[in-house]
């Protein structure tokens, strides 16, 4: 089910739902003895298990990481470009990327567009992890936590991710 499960970022709602019914159906193979009545969502928590949507964007995130660190895949880490403000604001690095213009709503899938607005959506704590390991634990902890709300969330966690997706969602009203 993650196989070039990237490709499917900002596919339609349908067919995210889809795939999701699937990850459910294999949820429920996977734990039998379940209690009758119980929710996909909720076999999905106890699992551990990112829905469909969130495990697309771990993928992509995870191949920014990669693509950051040790510049492999050359393809895709020349894709990525530093962010680099007109002016200072802060002496520190932010290590955010630049996202570059895109007009048409099938543009902003794309790798280029898609992984940058991921990646600077994440909180600068996930941002800076040294290792790919700790990298991906926790980015699973953040989209596990943003995924099902009643799981202990970080305010700045919630609020850098809900202004990123409103300036995103935004950004898509002018074109």
């Amino acid at each position: 089910m993650d196989y070039v499960n990237s490709i499917l970022y900002g596919t339609s709602t349908k067919q995210i739902t889809r795939l999701q019914r699937v990850q459910n159906a294999l949820a429920r193979v996977v734990v039998p003895n379940r209690p009758p009545g119980s929710s996909s969502l909720h076999l999905l928590k106890q699992l551990h298990w990112l829905p469909v949507e969130w495990r697309i964007k771990f993928k992509i995130a995870t191949l920014t990481f990669k693509a950051l660190e040790t510049g492999q895949p050359l393809y895709l880490a020349q894709q990525l470009c530093a962010y680099a403000p007109t002016r200072a604001l802060r002496p520190s690095t932010s290590k955010l990327l630049q996202v570059p213009r895109t007009n048409l709503r099938f543009g902003s899938r794309s790798f280029c567009a898609s992984a940058l607005t991921l990646w600077n959506s994440l909180p600068r704590s996930v941002r800076f992890c040294e290792s790919l390991t700790t990298f991906k634990k926790h980015l699973k902890t953040f989209y596990f936590q943003c995924a099902f709300p009643g799981a202990t969330l970080s305010f700045i966690y919630l609020l850098t991710y809900l202004l990123t997706r409103f300036m995103t969602d935004r950004r898509h009203w002018y074109h």
